[in-house]
């Protein structure tokens, strides 16, 4: 497949910007957003005294403790004192750095108590989790049906992974082995604590509507993976764009400009129905590029993006649908009623 190259035009208008969204007034919405460091409380604990001192942990996070222990440090849930004295002696440099970047986490709070009112708004009979920062290992992200995150659902909870949060510059995330191992630098480039809340909201997303799209083809992930994109739009619509895709800027400004390029390009040259996965990894999936486009312009995973388009136009012209049944529409009708043609 040959490499298709657009130009970045100019836009006038800032790409992170949340105006012409109608974004509804939440102001009457209440939510009670609890913060919980088990992060410190972990770190907390007397080494020299495990066994006394891990009991209090365990009280206090029922439900989580075991599934850090099995999970995530992949231990002996019947004896896993000595790994975590371990865990704790290798992980003490990292959580130093934590400590620092974050000392003052209100913000936590008060970014998903803004979002959390817009899903209550949307979906009121949704139990909205409690939020936990954890501190683990940084050998390995999380995976999802979406790919991989640094931040996990439990089952009455949203997991916060603090290690990957520690500024794109952090020295870890420079290691050649971490590199090749967990996280290239396209992606560790987003290890940073503002992408926290988007992070996090994308599986909010999916555990209201779960992305069962990935067998599908081309064209069905393309707006499955959309949707996602336009329901996390709608429950952050004053984060900028960049941090809800991931792209740079720069990135973002080139898939604006080029949108009516970008979608002639795939109805033209690819089988939008195909379930090929060398055609599908081209448009879905995390990567540096799409390899049929700008290598130094466009970003990877373009698909949802366009996706994202196509849903916010079938959506337009359905504006008495709400985003409970725009979210359970199928692809099909989805693409027949949007009607989408950029230019």
């Amino acid at each position: 497949m040959k490499k298709f190259v657009f130009f970045l035009v100019p836009v006038l208008f800032a790409t992170g910007c949340a105006n012409k969204k109608n974004t509804p007034d939440i102001s009457s919405v209440k939510v009670n957003v609890a913060v919980e460091r088990f992060d410190q409380d972990l770190f907390a604990v007397d080494t020299l005294d495990l066994q006394r001192s891990i009991p209090p942990l365990q009280a206090k996070y029922p439900v989580l403790l075991p599934i850090f222990v099995k999970n995530i440090l992949g231990l002996d849930s019947t004896n896993f004192v000595p790994g975590i004295k371990e865990f704790l002696r290798l992980t003490q440099p990292i959580q130093d750095s934590a400590a620092m970047v974050f000392k003052e986490a209100g913000f936590i709070k008060n970014d998903f108590e803004k979002a959390f009112r817009f899903v209550k708004y949307y979906f009121p009979d949704y139990q909205l989790p409690k939020i936990i920062t954890v501190l683990g290992p940084v050998y390995a992200l999380a995976q999802t049906s979406n790919g991989y995150s640094p931040d996990f659902l439990g089952p009455d909870f949203l997991g916060i992974s603090l290690q990957f949060y520690l500024g794109n510059d952090f020295s870890v995330y420079k290691n050649p082995n971490f590199i090749a191992e967990v996280a290239p630098a396209f992606r560790s480039r987003r290890f940073s604590k503002e992408y926290i809340v988007s992070d996090a909201m994308q599986l909010i997303v999916d555990d209201l509507f779960p992305d069962k799209s990935n067998t599908r083809p081309l064209i069905e992930q393309i707006i499955e993976k959309g949707k996602q994109w336009w329901l996390l739009d709608k429950f952050l619509p004053e984060v900028s764009d960049s941090l809800k895709t991931g792209y740079t800027r720069q990135q973002l400004e080139w898939c604006v400009a080029n949108e009516g390029l970008i979608w002639s390009y795939i109805i033209k040259n690819e089988d939008l129905y195909s379930i090929n996965n060398a055609t599908i990894q081209t448009y879905i999936g995390e990567g540096p590029f799409t390899q049929v486009f700008s290598h130094e312009l466009s970003p990877g995973n373009i698909g949802p993006w366009i996706g994202w388009q196509i849903v916010k136009k079938y959506a337009e012209n359905n504006p008495g649908k709400s985003p409970a049944v725009i979210m359970q529409a199928s692809a099909k009708q989805v693409l027949e009623e949007a009607k989408y043609k950029p230019k």
